[in-house]
């Protein structure tokens, strides 16, 4: 068995709701794919890259899984189909009803045209840095030294890296999110 992290993201409602309700409904779906073993806070974030578009809720899940990456990575693609993400249509990195990315999992270290693990981008985005950190601040990176939480102290403060661009919120009100 091994930990996979998990970043969920989303700035539409889907046909399962609001953004919180949708990230719920991921959740749900990923419960079947092992144990969650811890989930983040909600965090609000700023479009990056695409920036015509409304915020993100930002979150992620650490998942024991007995699932090899591959498999892992296309059941995550499989919930974002079956929550209304199309990939092939749309703008790149623009509204989505929901993104399922591996961020990281055990000490896998790979790079296929598929799948690259860890995150080749994982370290340059603070919405993914705060939520993981909260949930695995001790965490190394298989090809890294420093932790999570150091990563993200690390990280420069501007742009769309900026620390107001991230925003942790209150536990909401739906009981379907609830914390560690």
């Amino acid at each position: 068995m091994a930990i996979a992290y998990i970043a969920l993201g989303s700035n539409l409602d889907s046909e399962y709701g609001n953004r919180t309700q949708t990230l719920c409904a991921a959740c749900d779906r990923l419960g079947r794919l092992g144990r969650m073993v811890m989930r983040s806070s909600l965090y609000e974030t700023e479009p990056v890259g695409f920036l015509e578009q409304g915020p993100f809720l930002n979150a992620v899940v650490a998942l024991e899984t007995e699932l090899e990456p591959l498999p892992l990575l296309r059941s995550l693609l499989a919930i974002e189909r079956e929550l209304g993400r199309d990939r092939s249509r749309g703008v790149l990195k623009g509204p989505r009803t929901l993104d399922l990315d591996l961020l990281v999992m055990g000490d896998s270290v790979m790079a296929e045209d598929e799948l690259t693990l860890p995150h080749p981008a994982l370290a340059e985005r603070r919405f993914v840095l705060a939520p993981l950190a909260e949930v695995a601040p001790q965490l190394r990176l298989p090809t890294g030294r420093q932790t999570i939480a150091e990563l993200l102290v690390l990280m420069s403060d501007e742009g769309e890296n900026r620390v107001s661009a991230v925003r942790r919120l209150p536990a909401p009100p739906d009981p379907c999110w609830p914390t560690r």
